[in-house]
């Protein structure tokens, strides 16, 4: 299981970096902003074990009132990878949407005494509160646009899907997210049966709790859930192509805005012209539901 769930694509990325697509305007200092100074700060804690913590990247100009946030979430599989792997993504923000906050954060990897759900799910909802409770200082506002890789699109689904109660989520960018363990691609794989044992702490569930439905994204849909970016390969061998069409069709049927893309590929090893593509549809999408007003 070491390697499930990374994805190339990050190598691809950076060739998008000076190809900007983006039709964000630069948004004006209102009469109540103050003119701050981009500012970045490493390892900010948001709890009391030390992979809670996430980097921060405050724009210029920056204020309470218009300034919103977007999330990076890392893949590994849930057990690991890091907060860097998602560094071609900060410049990618950067680049197309510069009056944006940028939280790039990391999650407790999951081990065989700190399961994985719902405690990442949480550690998502720790950043967010952690976040919101500091607007002031930050100078941003406390609505979020997540982006998550691999098992990282796994946590931002379900984060927004279940636990995002307050509505603060207002789009989730989902690259080749896990969404249904019960698609039988899971269900009848007896590894990650195994790997599922690891993953949930039943502790934390009520008795009888059908594990493969309440950790899949898909199972969770509802019209209440926030406008979703797919992508997904024809031939990724750890994430079939059958997942994103079972999250395609929950979205349908519960009319949540969303959008499907797949390309010819596997796990995330996305050509430059299909990297391309994805990041304009990314700016866009930013653009129309996390728009700097």
């Amino acid at each position: 299981m070491k390697n499930l769930m990374m994805l190339p694509l990050l190598s691809f990325i950076t060739l998008l970096l000076f190809s900007s697509c983006s039709s964000e305007n630069n948004a004006s200092t209102d009469d109540e902003a103050v003119a701050l100074e981009a500012e970045t700060r490493m390892n900010v804690s948001y709890g009391s074990d030390p992979q809670q913590v996430y980097d921060l990247y405050l724009p210029a100009n920056r204020s309470s009132a218009k300034t919103k946030v977007i999330v990076l979430v890392h893949g590994g599989g849930w057990i690991e990878g890091d907060k860097a792997d998602m560094n071609s993504f900060i410049e990618l923000v950067q680049t197309n949407h510069p009056n944006h906050a940028i939280i790039n954060m990391n999650y407790v990897l999951a081990t065989f005494q700190i399961p994985a759900f719902p405690n990442q799910f949480l550690d998502i909802d720790r950043v967010i509160n952690h976040v919101t409770s500091n607007s002031n200082e930050y100078a941003v506002k406390g609505e979020f646009g997540l982006i998550g890789v691999s098992a990282g699109a796994h946590l931002s689904l379900q984060y927004d899907y279940v636990y995002d109660t307050d509505d603060q989520v207002k789009m989730v960018v989902d690259i080749v997210g896990p969404t249904d363990f019960t698609d039988p691609f899971f269900a009848n794989n007896s590894q990650f049966q195994v790997l599922q044992d690891l993953l949930v702490d039943e502790s934390a569930y009520p008795t009888g709790t059908n594990y493969a439905v309440a950790t899949s994204p898909a199972q969770q849909v509802s019209a209440t859930s926030s406008p979703t970016l797919m992508f997904y390969g024809n031939q990724d061998e750890l994430v079939p192509l059958t997942n994103g069409d079972r999250l395609d069709t929950a979205l349908t049927n519960n009319d949540v805005t969303h959008s499907y893309t797949v390309y010819n590929a596997g796990h995330g090893d996305f050509s430059p012209t299909d990297a391309l593509d994805l990041q304009q549809k990314t700016s866009v999408f930013i653009n129309t539901y996390l728009e700097i007003e």
